[in-house]
């Protein structure tokens, strides 16, 4: 088990700044590859950026490339995601998933753990 806890959401305005950051705790001695999702009231949760166990390969959603950049300390058990000039259509609900593989995933129903989600509000 993995269990996640994520931090660093708030309330910033269009072209502004935050950092998400995901600490993980319990079985993490294995390849766990991690990703970032986000989702809004009615919607499908989406990825946005995810990284893989393997080499660290990352990926992006084509609507936050450029402006959001994911990263992960294996040695502190954390993954960070830089997001730069935030648009409103960025508001969502933000969350840390992680999976049992060396390889990442852009599909919500491949990750086995969450963290409770982040709320980032983006006012224009």
């Amino acid at each position: 088990q993995v269990q996640l806890v994520e931090s660093g959401g708030g309330l910033v305005q269009a072209g502004g700044s935050l950092r998400l950051s995901c600490a993980a705790s319990g079985r993490t001695d294995g390849p766990v590859s991690m990703g970032w999702f986000r989702q809004i009231p009615g919607k499908e949760r989406e990825s946005v950026a995810r990284i893989s166990w393997l080499k660290g390969t990352t990926s992006y959603a084509d609507s936050v490339k450029g402006r959001f950049t994911i990263s992960r300390d294996n040695a502190k058990n954390t993954m960070d995601l830089q997001m730069n000039s935030l648009k409103p259509e960025d508001t969502a609900v933000y969350y840390c998933a992680a999976r049992y593989d060396p390889y990442s995933s852009s599909s919500s129903s491949a990750y086995a753990f969450w963290g409770q989600g982040t709320q980032v509000s983006v006012s224009s």
